[in-house]
């Protein structure tokens, strides 16, 4: 948007020079030029005014619109209208919109979707507040589990799809995909594994549905993992294709598979190390006497992660992810009470700002995206595609995590039914292939926008029946039964079962299987475990922040000279406090609750 006049006044003024006459003065100034010869630039002027117009009326009809998705959601919450999540509302928006936009004008730019800037701008607050407000422990303690999900699971999805795609085109079924290089199929195979449950997550998240409290805690942690793997997975491939030829070997497919793993191990590195970075910068600095300047250095550390992995060829999503982990797990207990209240609610307003805006301007790609090539048998064979590979991935990958599970732990069939259709598809999944290379990039990108649209509407919205039909509802107990710590808010990843809790998991199946390996896991779990703690304690958290043992039984806040706060989590099972889901209760630090925390 040209707000700035200025070069096109000056060079007004310069063609206009003031003294002298036409044919020029004694002292030898410059003549004047008539002000009907300059015309030209009067035009200019007068152009870049009307653009400058029109931005401010289109940037005054998106606030408009922004406003009122946002007050669609209030009223979501309010009335538990769970048939239309949030994102599918703002989607729809988003398409009504640009349909009038595409009839009333050909200024289409500040309508479009633009990869570069979802992926820079509104990305990074979406991912950095989705690790920061996560539990360290409590993530890893199920990390088995999300990890066969997100990982494993988005490679054998990626195969089947990309696989099942090439093959398609090989038979003559689909026209516009290359029947003969398969990593452009593979290409799409990864983008499109981008599973994007927001939907679901708003609906599973809503503490009037009392939704299974391990089911959450999967769907969740695939969900943050997956986009990221999804991503690192399409860059790799992107290298090894060429869209000028089917020059190709079958040896590529597993160099591209340990680029993957590389390019994944060092994008985690990456954000673990700047995370501590700037856990130490905190600590060890009178910071926490200024709050503005802690929350803005938050802020920016959120970015120049993201940046920096990025620049370096590496997963900038995966990178802040984690970075974002580190700092809830150290600077945490750095931060003065006022940032710390301060950078919760920034990053999750700008986390919710930027998901509206994300499924708005998704809507409005259905008119404004430009598509040349619509291809409607690939679309709906690659939403059958995406529904073989998640079946695929989801329940064997849950056999596999059932062995390694106590009885009342195990993921029952039912649960993996709604894992299954809870693998929505958004908007990292859209911009990836907005950044398709090779000439069939139109038909990719209309593929993938159409599952987006239909899996956050249709299955987003049925995603209340599902969890109805399947007994995923119901099995929360409430804050007044008895027993306070049941392990079993809804934002943990961790799930504790009570006796009233999976009395459908009997402990015959899986739970008495490989008793020797199982009994040897836990034994070697428990000491990792136990190292871990110990050397997290005793080094990390003395350097960066954290609450380590008081030697009385309790733990104490190590921070530096902070107010030895800890981000609080959402505690979605709170069903006596009102429907706010972002509801929190603080506590101050000390030795007699809730080690120094937050309460969740």
């Amino acid at each position: 948007m040209k707000t700035w006049h200025g070069p096109i006044v000056a060079r007004f003024i310069r063609s206009r020079k003031i003294g002298g006459d036409d044919e020029g003065d004694e002292e030898g100034n410059s003549a004047v030029v008539p002000f009907v010869a300059n015309e030209t630039g009067m035009e200019d002027f007068e152009h870049e005014e009307e653009e400058h117009v029109y931005d401010a009326l289109t940037s005054l009809l998106l606030n408009v619109t922004i406003i009122g998705c946002l007050i669609f959601a209030y009223y979501v919450k309010k009335f538990r209208i769970y048939y239309l999540p949030e994102s599918a509302g703002s989607l729809i928006v988003g398409i009504i919109l640009g349909g009038i936009a595409r009839i009333s004008t050909d200024k289409l730019v500040l309508f479009e979707f633009s990869p570069e800037v979802f992926f820079f701008v509104l990305l990074p607050p979406i991912i950095f507040e989705a690790g920061y407000s996560l539990n360290w422990n409590q993530f890893f303690e199920n990390i088995g589990a999300i990890t066969l999900y997100a990982m494993v699971g988005t490679i054998i999805s990626t195969f089947v799809v990309g696989g099942l795609s090439f093959y398609a085109a090989r038979m003559g079924l689909i026209r516009d995909v290359d029947n003969e290089n398969p990593m452009e199929a593979l290409l799409f195979g990864a983008l499109i594994s981008a599973v994007d449950p927001v939907a679901t997550l708003s609906i599973m998240g809503n503490a009037e549905l009392r939704c299974d409290p391990l089911l959450y805690s999967l769907v969740f942690g695939e969900s943050v993992l997956n986009d990221a793997i999804a991503i690192s997975l399409f860059k790799v491939f992107a290298k090894y294709y060429d869209p000028t030829g089917p020059d190709w070997s079958e040896s590529e497919i597993p160099n591209a598979l340990l680029s993957f793993l590389t390019v994944s191990f060092l994008s985690v590195l990456l954000g673990v190390m700047l995370g501590l970075v700037a856990s130490f910068l905190f600590k060890h600095t009178g910071l926490s006497d200024y709050p503005k300047l802690e929350t803005s250095l938050l802020f920016s550390f959120c970015y120049l992660c993201y940046a920096f992995g990025e620049s370096i060829g590496l997963s900038g999503i995966m990178a802040i992810f984690f970075h974002g982990v580190t700092l809830s797990h150290y600077n945490s207990y750095n931060l003065s009470s006022t940032a710390h209240v301060a950078s919760e609610h920034i990053f999750s307003t700008l986390s919710t700002i930027a998901e509206t805006v994300v499924f708005l301007y998704m809507g409005m790609g259905v008119f404004t995206g430009r598509f040349k090539n619509y291809d409607v048998v690939f679309s709906v064979l690659a939403l059958g595609f995406c529904c073989l590979g998640r079946l695929l991935n989801i329940f064997p990958l849950s056999w596999i995590a059932n062995c390694c599970r106590t009885g009342r732990n195990r993921i029952s069939m039912q649960m993996q039914v709604v894992l299954w259709f809870a693998g929505l598809r958004g908007a990292i999944a859209f911009a990836l292939a907005m950044n398709m290379p090779g000439k069939n990039k139109d038909v990719y990108a209309t593929a993938t926008l159409s599952i987006c649209i239909f899996t956050t509407v249709v299955c987003g919205g049925l995603t209340d029946r599902m969890l109805t039909e399947f007994g995923m509802k119901g099995s929360m107990p409430r804050d007044d039964d008895d027993g306070d710590d049941d392990g079993t808010t809804m934002h943990r990843l961790v799930f504790q079962p009570t006796d009233n809790n999976n009395n459908n998991n009997s402990s015959n199946g899986n739970g008495r299987r490989f008793p020797l390996a199982r009994n040897a896991g836990k034994r070697a779990y428990r000491g990792m475990k136990k190292l871990w703690t110990q050397f997290d304690d005793d080094v990390l958290k003395v350097y960066f922040g954290g609450d380590v043992p008081n030697g009385s039984g309790g733990r104490s806040t190590n921070g530096g000279g902070g107010g030895g706060y800890e981000l609080a989590t959402r505690d979605y099972g709170n069903n006596n406090s009102s429907d706010d889901e972002d509801h929190v209760v603080y506590e101050n630090g000390d030795d007699s609750s809730e080690d120094g925390r937050f309460l969740n």
